[in-house]
């Protein structure tokens, strides 16, 4: 059984980050719908509570529900198909003080429980809340800006001109892709772990910036769903404004726009073993492990990707300043299984329609920089904050 105090203390740390994020929400907006193939806000609120409560106390152990209706409303998210959105208006959901209310009791219980259950379950719960944080922040970000307020620890932007972005070499190697039982807890998707040999290829220094696809916009390409055109200039869609657009920081982009820019280029995505390597393996064989960059909530927007450390190989800003989109489709690796309190985490999107992002992002927490981890979306999911680097084999 986990230490529990520990456990209160680190779930409590999160669930501050969690009511900071929602302060950021004008009361109004909390039936708001930012993003049309999401749930409104409000669901938000009462998802992360019921997601401990139903995987602590319902499925762990077997405890009944105090609240049945909310412990069903409020379990699970929405991926609809693509061209289907959902039609529910703000009356078909309940007050806010009573999610409230359900939140603190939901919490309130948890706590007492968590000297009875495997730390593997309470990870789950912390890790989860700490997704839905930056996934939250994706809503947030295509919120109208006079729907939220401006937080005390919001950052000027800095910018500079389009910087050079050479091909870096990484020689031949080996990537060990996964986690093993031992290395402690992982998603289900993230074992086992196993060895993928890469042959020798180039990679780009730094992330795709604004200032190099904007070339490509210029070529008839359709720009990144975060910028916008004012008055025949492009302007950046940030947290918490517009500005001009900064040549020098990563682009963000969907996998299918990344995957063209790159055709355009005669070059290609990475996949997630080229992506390793070039991360983590250093050119004596060995795997280290990159200081991160912006990431772990360090700033709301990018940074240059000039800012960023440098990996290994001479391989810049890996870590942080958005994930990356590779050109591995989300599978399972051999040795696979489901978490019977969660079973379809990463089941339910083994589809052949989701691929594999790698790094961070700045709103991605300390605890998913470990190597193994894995995110996933849609190709055409404009909301993310990823970007990308091109290779040549």
């Amino acid at each position: 059984m986990p230490d529990a105090t520990a456990a209160r203390r680190e779930l409590q740390a999160a669930r501050q980050r969690t009511d900071s994020l929602f302060s950021l929400v004008h009361p109004d907006a909390l039936y708001d719908r930012p993003l049309p193939e999401r749930h409104r806000i409000v669901f938000y609120l009462g998802h992360l509570e019921a997601f401990d409560w139903n995987v602590v106390a319902r499925r762990t152990l077997g405890l009944p529900a105090f609240h049945p209706s909310f412990d069903d409303l409020f379990e699970f998210g929405i991926d609809p198909p693509r061209g289907e959105t959902p039609r529910d208006t703000p009356p078909d959901w309940p007050a806010i003080d009573e999610v409230r209310a359900y939140g603190r009791q939901a919490r309130d219980r948890v706590d007492t429980l968590l000297d009875d259950v495997p730390e593997d379950v309470w990870r789950t719960a912390l890790e989860h809340r700490e997704m839905h944080h930056e996934t939250f922040a994706y809503m947030l970000h295509r919120l109208p800006h006079d729907r939220k307020l401006v937080p005390a620890d919001r950052t000027r932007p800095v910018s500079g001109a389009t910087p050079e972005n050479p091909l870096v070499e990484i020689p031949e190697g080996e990537a060990l892709l996964g986690r093993s039982a031992s290395e402690g807890f992982g998603w289900d998707n993230e074992f086992a772990a196993h060895a993928v040999p890469v042959p020798a290829f180039r990679i780009q220094r730094d992330k795709v910036t604004n200032g190099a696809y904007l070339e490509f916009v210029r070529e008839g390409a359709p720009p990144p769903g975060f910028w916008l055109n004012r008055a025949g200039a492009w302007h950046l869609r940030t947290m918490f404004g517009e500005i001009p657009l900064p040549p020098d920081w990563p682009v963000w982009v969907t996998h299918q726009q990344a995957a063209a820019y790159a055709r355009w280029r005669a070059l290609s995505l990475p996949s997630e073993a080229q992506f390793h390597r070039a991360a983590f393996g250093a050119p004596q064989g060995a795997e280290l492990d990159p200081a991160p960059g912006n990431c772990g909530y360090s700033h709301w927007d990018p940074v240059p990707v000039s800012d960023g450390p440098l990996s290994p190989h001479g391989v810049r800003h890996m870590i942080g300043n958005g994930w990356e989109w590779t050109s591995t489709v989300f599978a399972p690796f051999k040795g696979f299984a489901a978490r019977p309190y969660y079973p379809g985490y990463s089941a339910n999107f083994f589809d052949d329609e989701h691929y594999v992002l790698k790094g961070a992002s700045p709103r991605t927490a300390q605890c998913f920089l470990r190597r193994s981890f894995r995110n996933w979306f849609r190709p055409d999911y404009p909301y993310v904050f990823a970007g990308f680097r091109c290779v040549e084999a």
